[in-house]
């Protein structure tokens, strides 16, 4: 039996669910647990809610890990999409041009979802809606969370699928994140030179975008946490998601998928100890994307992923995740629509009456529930109806 063909024409279920999970707290787990550690003041839920936000510099809490996990989940998809088209005996040149394409477009996705938000940079970071495309380029922040995506994946997928050997492959995930250290290490912001090389205002990385990033800058116009420079060690991110797709591609006979698990367990926590091995000289830091970030959230990532595959993929246990496989089938949709569709006046219509019969202590964590269904119900429709947005 070719072993390749079988396994890539499998799903893994356990990446639409760990996708899922990711995205659930993105569009309304957060709030909730922080709405119910307001209310009950419960000492774990209260230091839960402090993890859900970002880290302000230098630094690491949970809610860092949503946008880094979505980036490693892609790069697992990408090594099965890979082995689909090798079997189809697809060209080189027009895979690349298809992985050029999707960059492209979740490029132009991200520009249309910031277009949809009025920046105007009264507060560090503040920003209106509008509701509408204004197309104001000189307002624009042409950064984004999708472009991140789109440009990473695209090099980690460009250099994954035009290099055979694993060695390679390696040499170009680890030398991307030794050189994005030196670079931030040894080079200054040239405006700020005598501030600290790995500080807001004097590392290089701000600076770039400063210089060559047309439109506005995330926080405080000096600096953007989804910026140029910083894909570059986002592109090992990536990689390290491809890794790990690869090895779930790889048939040995008599390599069972205990022992599978085990290695990836193995893996991810020498990654997360390299990651804070590293931060001894090169700070966890989300904003700056550094290696030492990498090397921890990838391990993260890695342990999160081999327990939703143990779970899912080697047990079975699948129906506890249906839930979140409905969020993770259309993760890009959700994450659209947020911006474009008012899910919070859909749920005040069915459940403000509800939420008026409890103390006003309620509310937040009531609403946040409310506007939780009604999004979930949004994507439970298009899970019914086939419908699913592929980038």
């Amino acid at each position: 039996m070719d072993t390749t063909k079988r396994t890539s024409n499998r799903r893994l279920q356990s990446l639409d669910a760990l996708r899922g999970f990711d995205m659930f707290w993105f569009i309304g787990g957060a709030s909730i647990f922080i709405g119910l550690a307001s209310l009950t003041g419960w000492a774990p839920l209260v230091w839960w809610s402090t993890q859900l936000v970002h880290a302000e510099w230098h630094g690491f809490t949970a809610w860092d890990m949503v946008f880094p996990l979505f980036l490693f989940i892609a790069g697992i998809s990408f090594p099965f999409s890979l082995a689909k088209r090798m079997i189809n005996n697809q060209s080189g040149k027009s895979l690349n041009l298809q992985i050029v394409k999707r960059a492209l477009m979740l490029v132009l996705l991200g520009l249309i979802y910031n277009d949809l938000l009025n920046f105007s940079f009264i507060q560090v970071g503040s920003a209106s809606e509008t509701g509408v495309l204004s197309f104001d380029f000189s307002r624009m922040r042409f950064a984004s969370v999708l472009g991140r995506i789109g440009l990473a994946w695209m090099f980690a997928a460009l250099i994954f699928a035009n290099t055979k050997k694993m060695n390679i492959r390696i040499a170009w995930c680890a030398g991307l994140l030794v050189f994005y250290w030196l670079l931030l290490a040894f080079v200054p912001a040239f405006d700020n030179p005598t501030a600290g090389r790995f500080s807001i205002e004097g590392n290089f990385v701000s600076y770039f975008d400063r210089l060559f990033l047309p439109g506005l800058l995330y926080v405080g116009n000096i600096h953007d946490p989804e910026g140029l420079l910083a894909v570059i060690p986002a592109i090992s991110t990536a990689m390290l998601g491809m890794f790990t797709g690869g090895f779930i591609l790889w048939q040995k006979e008599g390599f069972s998928e205990i022992k599978r698990t085990g290695y990836m367990v193995a893996a991810g926590v020498a990654l997360v100890f390299l990651g804070l091995l590293w931060d001894i000289v090169f700070p966890i830091n989300k904003n700056l994307w550094t290696s030492s970030f990498v090397c921890f959230v990838g391990g993260l990532s890695l342990l999160l992923f081999a327990l939703f595959y143990y779970i899912i993929d080697v047990k079975g246990y699948r129906q506890w995740a249906f839930f979140f496989t409905v969020i993770g089938m259309n993760s890009i949709t959700i994450y659209l629509a947020r911006r474009i569709i008012r899910f919070s006046h859909t749920s005040d219509f069915f459940f403000r009456g509800v939420t008026g019969f409890f103390p006003e202590t309620w509310t937040p964590f009531l609403s946040s529930c409310g506007n939780l269904a009604i999004a979930w119900l949004f994507l439970y429709f298009l899970y019914r109806q086939k419908i699913f947005l592929k980038v």
